[in-house]
């Protein structure tokens, strides 16, 4: 087992290596250059200014001197400034937004911490429904129950997110009145401690139940195909031959072998919830890293959308070799070292 996490790692670090210089190329063949719009900004201020002396004085406090693959290793931090400082990734500066005029961990700080919030949340929410759920109708497969649920689970994975957020916003918040529309805040209102968090949570309900209900149509159907194979395995039908109640059956012998395809979606969708949900996020006003990124792609702001493709790269690696591990602990038939 170490062998292979040592070996697994080393691929991830490889592979890191490769992709994060294909991205940055990538992003630099953008006719976008930030070196000569300071440039011209100082000389818009000052006429007196050389275009020329001012233009490779940015080129140089950016690292934006020198051929592509310098630059990339600038960026990394291999490679120095033209000050003689390592100001790169291993060195933790992962730079500067030109629209916000912060770093980009001053930047994504706060939406990242939105996003685990609700996202966190909504996931939880959606497993203790969906995993119960999905095991009760692989169990009574054919059923009145289990074609009621068929049916609403078909409803909820067809329609689009952003359908299903308008319905729940005319549904929640103007009908009814319960929720407000949109926000992270109540207005006009300076909430502290636990009060604000309260206030926060309160905004935060509509965005996670609609969330929730978009998640459960995929994750239920998929449970269910799996406690129907797992119903169908010869343990199961021998401890059935026994005698062993049909309960008994179910909760001792099948679930357990209906939940091991599931791991790999379980995690990944853990995993997700860095990521943030861009509809989501956008359409209820909620500050969260998908929609930091979103509106980054948007302004140009490369250094932003530099960081947060290398952050996502990063977590699907470590995601696939958790994915791995998590095989071979929840299945003994599984020897992932070999």
């Amino acid at each position: 087992m170490a062998n292979y996490i040592i070996k697994r790692l080393f691929y991830i670090l490889l592979v890191l290596a490769l992709l994060s210089f294909l991205v940055f190329a990538v992003y630099n063949l953008i006719p976008m250059d930030k070196a000569a719009d300071m440039a011209m900004q100082e000389i818009a201020a000052n006429k007196n200014l050389i275009y020329a002396e001012r233009y490779l004085y940015w080129q140089r406090r950016y690292g934006l001197d020198g051929g592509l693959f310098t630059r990339y290793l600038r960026w990394v931090g291999v490679v120095p400034f033209y000050s003689g400082e390592f100001k790169g990734l291993l060195q933790g500066n992962f730079g500067s937004s030109v629209v916000y005029g912060k770093t980009v961990l001053e930047v994504v700080k706060e939406p990242l911490l939105n996003t685990l919030f609700l996202n966190l949340f909504a996931t939880v929410a959606a497993l203790g429904i969906t995993i119960p759920l999905g095991i009760f109708c692989g169990a009574k497969k054919g059923s009145k129950r289990d074609l009621a649920v068929q049916v609403g689970t078909i409803v909820g994975y067809s329609m689009p997110v952003f359908i299903t957020a308008i319905l729940f916003i005319w549904l929640f918040a103007i009908k009814l009145d319960i929720f407000p529309v949109s926000g992270m805040s109540s207005v006009g209102k300076d909430y502290t401690g636990f009060r604000a968090f309260l206030d926060k949570l309160y905004h935060f309900a509509l965005p996670l139940i609609v969330m929730t209900f978009c998640s459960l149509g995929g994750m239920t159907r998929y449970v269910r195909a799996s406690m129907i194979d797992a119903l169908k395995l010869d343990c199961v039908r021998t401890a059935r031959a026994k005698g062993i109640r049909e309960r008994t059956v179910v909760r001792s012998h099948a679930w357990r072998n209906a939940l091991i395809p599931v791991v790999a979606l379980v995690i990944g969708w853990l995993l997700g919830v860095f990521s943030g949900s861009i509809m989501i996020e956008n359409i209820f006003g909620i500050n969260g890293i998908g929609k930091v990124y979103y509106d980054a792609l948007k302004a140009g702001d490369n250094e932003i959308v530099l960081a947060l493709q290398m952050f996502y790269i990063l977590l699907a690696l470590v995601g696939n070799l958790l994915v791995d591990l998590a095989y071979g602990l929840v299945d003994p038939r599984i020897r992932v070292g070999e």
